[in-house]
């Protein structure tokens, strides 16, 4: 089953961010109550924007969250003495925000992660910058997938990142995209595919069709898991339905949950 990252508790989010600096609770429950019920499969939970405060910030989200999270939290933030933390307190095998191929973050990162009992998000980013060609994404998952194996991490337990680019800048680069992950999956199979979408349709207008439309691509070359929205209705059902017609949705009881419940409409 196609799995959801909830993104919507991050201080970067101005409404996120007064809750936390006024210690409002309720709003952040309210907030994670509503993204488990509209499916979300892990909560992401980012506390970086708040400069000098990431640490308190993160701490007291996890201790309001995490008695009434049904589902596991993505813990997400640069830092690895934050994700220790945040680690430490997690009460489910937590998902970490992740670690790429840029030198400063990767030899922060590796040492946190080796001997951890956790997923990882590992995006193929380098030094280099963006990835420009399917080639470039794959040769950097590759070393992603090998490194993090070489710590422990196992193969099933990897989220790749193959960083959606606009299209409005490069006709090519949803296609791009799309042929990267065929060729990681066929490579891995056990690998999971992940990251943000909507990139795809930055710069252009009636951007939350294209990205609709985008997902069902990604899933269909073998993306299982993007970081969403889950209150977005549209995209939500759009993800089911791709779910159900991919062969994911055991006598598709899922999507007619979804229909019965009204969040699938046509």
């Amino acid at each position: 089953m196609f799995e959801v990252i909830g993104e919507r508790i991050n201080t970067s989010r101005k409404k996120v961010q007064e809750a936390v600096a006024s210690k409002d609770a309720q709003y952040i429950i309210d907030d994670v109550q509503k993204q488990q019920n509209a499916g979300a499969t892990y909560i992401d939970v980012n506390a970086g924007a708040r400069i000098g405060h990431e640490t308190q910030d993160m701490q007291w989200l996890l201790d309001t969250i995490q008695p009434i999270a049904t589902v596991p939290l993505t813990l997400d933030s640069p830092d690895p003495s934050v994700l220790e933390m945040a680690f430490q307190m997690a009460e489910k095998t937590p998902m970490i925000n992740s670690i790429s191929l840029e030198k400063e973050r990767y030899d922060a990162m590796m040492p946190f992660l080796e001997g951890k009992n956790c997923k990882i998000i590992a995006l193929c980013m380098d030094d280099s910058g963006m990835p420009d060609s399917s080639d470039d994404i794959i040769a950097r998952a590759n070393t992603l997938v090998k490194e993090l194996n070489n710590i422990g991490i196992g193969t099933g337990s990897i989220y790749i990142d193959p960083l959606v680019q606009p299209i409005s800048t490069d006709s090519n680069k949803g296609v791009m995209v799309l042929d990267a992950v065929r060729g990681i999956k066929a490579k891995y199979p056990e690998v999971h595919i992940t990251g943000g979408l909507s990139n795809i349709s930055y710069g252009l207008p009636q951007r939350k069709i294209i990205n609709r439309t985008f997902v069902t691509l990604m899933m269909a070359a073998g993306m299982d898991s993007a970081i969403i929205d889950p209150l977005d209705e549209k995209i939500m059902g759009t993800v089911r339905t791709a779910d159900m017609l991919l062969g994911h949705d055991d006598f598709c009881m899922n999507f007619l949950k979804g229909v019965r419940a009204g969040a699938i409409l046509s």
